[in-house]
C-alpha cells in the first residue's frame, strides 16, 4: 500500500498498482502545465467522506510506494484515468479495465460519475 501526499499535509494510502497509473497521469497533466482536482474516498478508519486536492505545476506532491518493484502499465487504465482528469470533475480513481484485446469491449473509456 503506497501513499499520496500533498503539500506535506493531506495524504491517502492508495494500492501501488493504481497509484503508479495515478502518478504518470498526474505528471503528465503537470508537464504540460495543466492543472485539475483530485478527489478520493476517505477510509472509514480516519472519518470517511471524501478529499479533493487541487493540483497544479507548483503542488508539492509525494508518491510513496511500499514494494521495491514498478507493476505493469495498463494503457487502458491510463487512458480512463486521463479521461476523468480533463472532465470538469477532475481525476478520480476508477476500477482497473482488462487491457485493449483481452476481452470484448476491453480499452474503452469506462463511464463513472464522479465521487
Amino acid at each position: 500500500m503506497g501513499k499520496f501526499v500533498y503539500e506535506g499535509g493531506v495524504k491517502t494510502e492508495i494500492e501501488d498498482r493504481a497509484l503508479t497509473h495515478l502518478q504518470l497521469v498526474i505528471t503528465a497533466k503537470l508537464r504540460r502545465g495543466e492543472p485539475f482536482p483530485f478527489s478520493w474516498r476517505e477510509d472509514a478508519s480516519v472519518g470517511g467522506g471524501r478529499t479533493t486536492v487541487w493540483i497544479q505545476p507548483g503542488s508539492s506532491l509525494v508518491f510513496k510506494y511500499f514494494g521495491s518493484r514498478q507493476p505493469s502499465i495498463n494503457r487502458a487504465w491510463i487512458e480512463a484515468l486521463a479521461f476523468t482528469a480533463n472532465a470538469p470533475s477532475g481525476l478520480y480513481l476508477v476500477p482497473e479495465p482488462a487491457e485493449a484485446g483481452d476481452e470484448p469491449g476491453a480499452g474503452e473509456v469506462p463511464v463513472t460519475p464522479p465521487l
